[in-house]
């Protein structure tokens, strides 16, 4: 079946007409040329530069599918209701740019542990095979997880219904408005805190406060509490020769955070499993419309897209990178089970612990003898890629499920997404450190007066600290590691009895595991800031009407806080980019 046969039947001919005369037609090459022009070219740098910029200065990053969905929805507004099927081509190709550009803090990790840094293009081929191999995983799961089981998939649904209501277009202006200006305001912040001595001193981060706007309060101020706890334990930690005098708590707190990770996660997966599995036993034989022709996929070739790109992502790591064949190849075998285990966990709680796929794959490596800290990255980097990329195609496929859109078109605006966002990984990663020293300098081996306040890099941090573990063996850390375990395990159990609702209860005596941990992962300033961003935007919820039945992700203060992080990205990143070219000319 041609392109232009599969986009006739989803778009009727004479169904609808562009509103504006220099729209192309509908399905036409001139209408993919420009979905894919904007989602690769405009708006995935954006997103992409977002990510990597979080993912630098906190170690989380917001996915970037609801602004993107929200600016492509202005390009594809002229179609009407059909719209919503061009802006979801374009929200999954920029989504895939960031998602990939999030991926820069590998190259940050090789720099700080001194590893030799490959070619740029090296670097780049293994990026691209192993986020291949991760769509094609992804795809293989999505009739499971999105079809038969109808997991909910929370960010999937959020886009879906803002797609669709932003075909009214003066909803979308005011949502454009409030995304501007929380970007110019972020934009402002972020010039003038090298500016401004009395924002420095107060290390206040727009970005930060912005990703606080966007999760709330109940995850803000849970992130508060375990910043505060882990800076209270500080002289604890080091009274029991955890840490010396002058180290920063999360030097220990990181390794205890991400064991409460794992133990909240093996309840909510018990409980996940048993719900697919009773759901799976009442599934019901699928009915004729499970055929339909936006759904189809060749599963043949879908299965040769898996092994060839398996295949090249052994090839470019043994031959260009170096690493060994047999802990690439078991990483590849682990991605089998981590893209349905994280797949499963997104569709249920929106949660993608892409982190801790990392870690349980390096100390699985270690068990089986790994003891370079080099091939443990590149390994482990797999993992990370892959489970990311994978989980971003079952989320994206939820959205197309319930809007209709063309399975396979959707499929390869998520390749060439793959494509720009692997090149722009290596390139934001070597301008961001480039323009900001610091982002060089191992903190897993800074004193707590010398850890830098804008840049916290927790996911490198971690990723850092399991893989020097590998080298330089401590046994308080696999303590710290098993009563992190036991925290989460015990915490998640009686949230899950006692369900609170309360917030005092849910957000400060009995908080979330995944969300107290934050305050584990970076220093105290950071979660202060988020969590002021999580009250602010919240009491400014209570105290706004919500006009329209709409998702979360599109009150005004959610937008906002988008805004702020991409205005504070671009700030940094001109800032960088300024000083660059003064070094040079």
């Amino acid at each position: 079946m041609t392109e232009t046969a599969s986009m006739s039947a989803a778009f009727p001919a004479g169904k609808t007409a562009p509103r504006w005369s220099w729209l192309p037609a509908q399905g036409s090459w001139r209408y993919h040329l420009l979905l894919a022009a904007v989602g690769m070219l405009v708006l995935g740098p954006l997103a992409g530069v977002t990510a990597a910029y979080m993912n630098f200065s906190l170690g989380f990053f917001v996915g970037g599918q609801v602004l993107a969905g929200l600016l492509g929805s202005a390009v594809t507004a002229g179609y009407g209701a059909d719209g919503k099927h061009g802006a979801n081509y374009i929200q999954t190709a920029a989504a895939s740019v960031a998602s990939m550009s999030g991926m820069a803090v590998l190259v940050q990790a090789m720099v700080w542990m001194g590893l030799p840094q490959p070619p740029a293009w090296q670097l780049v081929a293994y990026f691209v095979c192993v986020g291949m191999f991760g769509v094609g995983v992804g795809m293989l799961y999505t009739p499971v997880l999105v079809d038969r089981l109808r997991l909910a998939f929370p960010s999937g649904l959020a886009v879906a219904n803002i797609l669709r209501a932003l075909t009214d277009t003066r909803l979308l202006r005011h949502s454009v408005r409030q995304l501007g200006s929380g970007g110019a305001a972020g934009l402002v912040a972020g010039l003038a805190g090298s500016r401004l001595a009395w924002l420095a001193a107060i290390e206040f981060s727009a970005s930060t406060f912005g990703a606080g706007m966007v999760v709330g309060a109940r995850i803000g101020v849970a992130a508060v509490m375990g910043g505060v706890i882990s800076w209270a334990l500080q002289p604890f930690f080091v009274a029991i020769g955890w840490l010396q005098p002058g180290d920063p708590f999360r030097k220990i707190t990181f390794l205890i955070a991400l064991g409460a990770i794992l133990g909240a996660a093996i309840v909510d997966l018990a409980l996940i499993f048993r719900r697919a599995f009773q759901d799976a036993r009442r599934a019901r034989a699928p009915q004729p419309q499970d055929d339909a022709q936006w759904r189809q996929v060749d599963r043949g070739r879908l299965w040769l897209w898996v092994i060839a790109w398996a295949a090249a992502t052994l090839a470019t790591g043994h031959l260009l990178l170096h690493q060994p064949l047999f802990f690439l190849a078991l990483a590849i075998a682990l991605v089998f089970l981590f893209a349905l285990v994280n797949g499963i966990s997104v569709g249920v709680s929106d949660s993608n612990p892409i982190s801790s796929a990392f870690v349980v794959s390096v100390v699985l490596m270690a068990l089986l003898g790994l003891a370079d800290a080099g091939a443990g990255l590149m390994a482990g980097a797999i993992l990370l890629v892959s489970t990311s990329v994978a989980c971003d195609m079952q989320q994206d496929r939820s959205t197309g499920w319930r809007l209709g859109t063309p399975r396979r078109l959707q499929f390869r605006y998520q390749v060439l997404g793959i494509l720009v966002g692997a090149v722009l990984a290596v390139v934001f990663a070597r301008l961001f450190m480039a323009a900001y020293p610091v982002l060089m300098q191992d903190q897993t081996v800074m004193k707590a007066g010398q850890q830098p306040a804008e840049w916290s890099s927790a996911m490198t941090y971690k990723f850092v600290g399991v893989l020097r573990s590998l080298t330089d063996d401590k046994p308080y850390q696999r303590t710290a590691i098993g009563v992190g375990i036991a925290i989460g395990l015990a915490i998640e159990l009686l949230r899950k009895v006692l369900r609170p609702r309360n917030f005092v209860l849910d957000a400060i005596v009995l908080p979330s595991p995944y969300a107290l941990s934050f305050g584990g992962f970076v220093n105290l300033p950071t979660s202060l800031w988020l969590g002021a961003g999580g009250v602010v935007a919240s009491l400014i919820g209570l105290r706004a009407p919500k006009e329209r039945e709409l998702p979360d992700d599109m009150s005004g203060t959610s937008l906002f806080g988008g805004g702020l992080i991409a205005g504070d990205a671009i700030a940094a990143l001109a800032i960088g980019a300024a000083g660059l070219l003064a070094a040079v000319f």
